[in-house]
């Protein structure tokens, strides 16, 4: 298999789709596509590995098979290897895991927008607005339960590192860079994913990035 992948400093969705391929435990090529350079709109549409995503990242080809969106990768991985390697083996709790996982997908639209993932940058005193704050008070909301009904079998939302915790990843970025504050049990959730190994070989890569994208990492107004 092979894995396209954009700036691992800045690609949220690269670092799911990163995720999900460890996760299956199966070998894989990383190929790096550095995104938002001067070359990359032409880049995304020459590059036939690409291509078949409209120039979005990350993709997976497995020999013809192609596949693009995170959470597209996650179901294609499960499929191969075993859906409970990704999903919690209990209805009730895969139920949730899986709302959990289509709600980040689709939703928290202010905080993407004021807090672009940067693995680098720390920010003291982040200004955010009320509707940053309400996404924030929703993710807690939802750990804080899942944690709760499914946690007992380790520091993970449903116990052990599922397609939830791969999801999520940026989120726990998101919030170490931008200083959210979180209650305990939030902050015990987001030092295990943070200090994960996989998490932990995807941040010493993002600091040995040599590149920035200038829009990261100017200031926005929050």
């Amino acid at each position: 298999m092979k894995l396209i992948l954009g700036n691992k400093n800045y690609s949220s969705w690269s670092l799911r789709g990163w995720l999900a391929a460890k996760q299956s435990g199966l070998p894989f090529e990383e190929i790096m596509v550095p995104i938002y350079g001067d070359d990359w709109d032409q880049r995304k549409h020459d590059n036939d590995e690409i291509a078949p995503s409209s120039g979005k990242v990350p993709v997976l080809w497995d020999g013809d098979a192609v596949v693009w969106d995170s959470l597209a990768i996650i179901e294609y991985l499960a499929d191969k290897v075993g859906r409970e390697r990704f999903w919690p083996k209990a209805d009730d709790a895969r139920a949730m895991a899986r709302s959990m996982v289509a709600e980040m997908h689709s939703s928290y639209l202010s905080l993407r927008r004021e807090c672009p993932m940067n693995v680098r940058r720390r920010v003291e005193g982040a200004e955010i607005s009320e509707a940053t704050k309400a996404d924030i008070v929703r993710i807690l909301t939802l750990w804080a339960e899942a944690r709760a009904r499914f946690g007992q079998g380790g520091p993970f939302l449903f116990g052990t590192f599922c397609a939830a915790d791969i999801i999520y990843a940026p989120v726990v970025s998101r919030f170490i860079s931008y200083g959210i504050g979180v209650p305990g049990f939030a902050l015990a959730y987001m030092e295990a994913v943070w200090e994960h190994e996989w998490l932990q070989a995807w941040v010493r890569a993002a600091e040995a990035e040599d590149w920035t994208i200038e829009q990261f990492e100017t200031e926005t107004r929050r």
